[in-house]
């Protein structure tokens, strides 16, 4: 086989990572990340209100930045051969377009417009529409909701696009549709012009956008008219079709080749979530848990098609859709609202007096930056080198890791975290390891819905920057989880796996899984549970749920 070359886009929260990647062995040729400069200057968000939008030219010039990095890196030779691009991005991050499919940010009258910009996942203004989707899908024979473990996020597609609509008269007068960004992606890179022509992923728009075959497509116009009057006709604009990632959107437009670098033949795939793409560059095997673990968590769970019996679903998780990982199984995602976040807030909170360096007046500004730079990196590395050499004592503190709510078992973005038992002993390693433990239990908690809806879990994968830079986490993971946990090899799971949907969609290979076995790196390491502190943490386990139940009950 000749030479062949592709690009895997990989948009997070904070950056856009893109590879070029030699798609007969995997290896990555070139990598490049952008961070979004007005995200990283917290334009467009508020966090006390749990606001957080990012601007569309964020987006755009990542795109530009990275892959143009990547050919120059990779030279004439290497651009030459790259024959397709896939990209993946955080979801659900939708965005209102006009007719021609331009988010609205983008246009004069709404340039500096929050609720014309995309509503990032983790953006939970819209927890009362959440809620009155919640309540209004009971009402209808058929159950909307099914294929989304039974209750619908804020996080999702219709909770914030009824928001928008309600709270923003001229967004809604203006909007034309409402696009996930990894839809937009691929739209932007073929020259999309009109919106009716956008080819919509199967990844978002069954486990976020109620799309299922079941219903012929999306929940009529009925179920959206009588949630809200303003949803009246809304659906009838969506296609009824959707794709899985294997499939091309079109060919890259004569504009964005030359403004790549890349051959005018290059094909672009259907986009997909991260975590989707990301289990699938972390080599994801039927029945194994795919923790994609970053800011927060996707655990991804792929099961062959038939294996379900009954059309069974699975309560309490955030969907199950065929096609929206691997295109022949039935993809399953749940997942943490807050993991990294967790750890991030913590060392937040304990860099809060380093402000004061910049006004001491003892050390220069550049100075004080690189103090303030080098505090921060060692912050958690410390903290968790402290924490392990911590006994195992049953009245240490508990904490619930519910810092942006509980995505799953069973979404409530209402809900909050919280520490208990602290005293004047308790100190910050303390309260990191109560941290740690807190989002182990979470992942525990989902893995013991699954079993308790007839799924088998054997075995676990680990894969992003918490999983390859924190083998202290890990290694409680595995405690808590009571199995061992493989950790992938790459570093950039995400990007290589939308490499590998590139490979396919080129046709390299003739399915993705052709793709993962050529193509995939493997496991570099493994963390195995000790049955001591696997017992110690079955116990702490229960007073977690315990604590979990009563704030919940109590609204804390």
């Amino acid at each position: 086989m000749k030479e062949a070359y592709v690009i895997g886009v990989d948009y997070g929260t904070d950056s856009v990572r893109s590879v070029i990647v030699n798609a007969l062995n995997g290896e990555e040729i070139a990598a490049s990340v952008f961070y979004y400069p007005r995200w990283k200057k917290g334009m467009y968000c508020d966090p006390a209100k749990k606001q957080f939008r990012q601007h569309p030219l964020d987006y755009i010039e990542g795109l530009e930045a990275t892959i143009k990095d990547c050919v120059k890196q990779a030279g004439p030779t290497v651009a030459a051969q790259i024959k397709s691009i896939s990209v993946d991005t955080t979801g659900s991050s939708p965005v209102a377009v006009d007719a021609t499919g331009t988010p609205l940010a983008l246009t004069e009258a709404f340039k500096e417009n929050p609720n014309a910009m995309f509503v990032l996942w983790k953006d939970h203004t819209s927890t009362q529409e959440a809620g009155a989707i919640n309540a209004h899908a009971k009402k209808f024979d058929t159950d909307y909701l099914q294929y989304v473990g039974g209750v619908y996020s804020s996080e999702w597609y219709w909770a914030k696009l009824l928001h928008i609509f309600k709270t923003d008269a001229a967004v809604k007068a203006a909007a034309a549709s409402w696009v996930e960004h990894a839809d937009w992606i691929p739209f932007l890179l073929t020259g999309g012009k009109e919106i009716a022509n956008l080819k919509r992923g199967v990844c978002t728009a069954g486990h976020k956008a109620l799309w299922s075959e079941a219903f012929g497509g999306f929940p009529p116009n009925e179920f959206f008219a009588t949630l809200d009057p303003v949803l009246e006709g809304f659906v009838e604009h969506l296609p009824k079709e959707t794709f899985a990632a294997d499939v091309a959107a079109g060919a890259i437009s004569k504009e964005w080749a030359g403004k790549l670098g890349v051959p005018e033949e290059v094909v672009i795939g259907i986009g997909a979530m991260d975590a989707h793409m990301g289990a699938v560059g972390g080599q994801i095997e039927p029945y194994f848990l795919s923790k994609v673990m970053g800011t927060s968590t996707c655990d991804m769970l792929v099961v062959p098609s038939g294996d379900l019996a009954d059309n069974k679903t699975v309560k309490g998780i955030c969907g199950q859709v065929t096609g929206s990982v691997i295109p022949v199984m039935t993809g399953l995602e749940a997942g943490q609202s807050a993991f990294g976040d967790v750890y991030a807030w913590f060392k937040n909170l304990l860099l809060w007096p380093m402000r004061f360096l910049k006004e001491s007046g003892q050390f220069d500004a550049t100075t004080a930056d690189a103090l303030m730079d080098e505090i921060a990196a060692k912050i958690i590395p410390a903290l968790a080198e402290a924490a392990a050499q911590l006994p195992l004592e049953e009245n240490d503190l508990y904490a619930i890791d519910w810092l942006n709510g509980r995505r799953t078992p069973d979404a409530n973005q209402l809900l909050h975290g919280a520490l208990t038992g602290l005293d004047l002993g308790s100190n910050a390693p303390k309260i990191f390891k109560a941290l740690v433990e807190a989002t182990c239990f979470g992942a525990k908690a989902i893995v013991d819905r699954f079993e308790k809806e007839g799924v088998p879990i054997k075995g676990l994968i680990g894969v992003g920057g918490v999983a390859r830079k924190s083998p202290y986490i890990m290694q409680v993971m595995a405690d808590v989880m009571g199995m061992p946990i493989r950790i992938h090899k790459s570093e950039q799971t995400c990007a290589i796996g939308a490499a590998m949907f590139a490979a396919t969609v080129a046709g390299i290979y003739p399915k993705v899984e052709d793709a993962m076995s050529a193509m995939g790196q493997g496991f570099d390491q493994e963390f195995f549970p000790d049955p001591v502190r696997h017992e110690y943490y079955k116990k702490r386990m229960q007073r977690y749920n315990q604590i979990g139940a009563f704030l919940e009950a109590n609204n804390f």
